[in-house]
């Protein structure tokens, strides 16, 4: 199958020979948003038709990452990434993130970061809850510090991009009905 991963191999495949399974892949700290906007957003595309992707999987400790998010990335054709307090504490919220990035820069998949109840510049700067995460990150993971350092790197890479910053409750309802989920409907998409 073209474009399928390997476990070793996350790369993304050309996007001329590529078909798309879904419209929008979303990625976020499930304990952050997961009963509040992720679902809101999630619903509001699903009423417009548009096919998303999310991992509503709880992973319990000890157990192997599944590699379905992973394809669901490359087989996406927008990234959502929906930056949260403890986005960065999660390490598969992290590797998701160099997914997305791999395939923003292969694919040229559209990748849209949104900051919930986050300052876009934490985010990027990497300060606050985001630098706690990375140096607990890198305290348990002294032996590989070029995984940190790709984790940092993508983060960086998405947080520059342009994106929304959602700070109250009345922004953040209207968004996820209205905001996105047009943007996704009136843009056209890149095959």
């Amino acid at each position: 199958m073209q474009g399928a991963s390997s476990s070793k191999d996350f790369s993304c495949s050309s996007s001329k020979t590529h078909r798309w399974k879904y419209d929008v892949f979303l990625s976020f700290k499930g304990e952050d948003t997961r009963k509040s906007f992720t679902d809101h957003l999630y619903a509001a595309m699903q009423r417009r038709g548009i096919v998303t992707f999310r991992d509503d999987e709880r992973l319990e400790r000890g157990k192997p990452i599944s590699q379905e998010p992973l394809k669901a990335i490359e087989d996406s054709r927008f990234s959502v990434v929906i930056f949260s307090r403890n986005y960065a504490s999660s390490t598969l919220c992290l590797d998701e993130l160099v997914k997305i990035v791999e395939c923003m820069k292969v694919m040229g998949q559209t990748v849209l970061p949104v900051f919930y109840h986050v300052d876009p510049s934490e985010v990027r700067k990497q300060k606050g809850s985001f630098e706690d995460a990375f140096e607990m990150h890198q305290e348990n993971l002294k032996w590989n510090f070029e995984k940190v350092q790709r984790w940092r790197d993508a983060l960086a890479d998405v947080a520059n991009l342009s994106g929304w910053h959602l700070r109250d409750r009345y922004n953040i309802y209207d968004f996820a009905s209205r905001s996105l989920s047009s943007y996704y409907i009136l843009k056209p998409f890149k095959c």
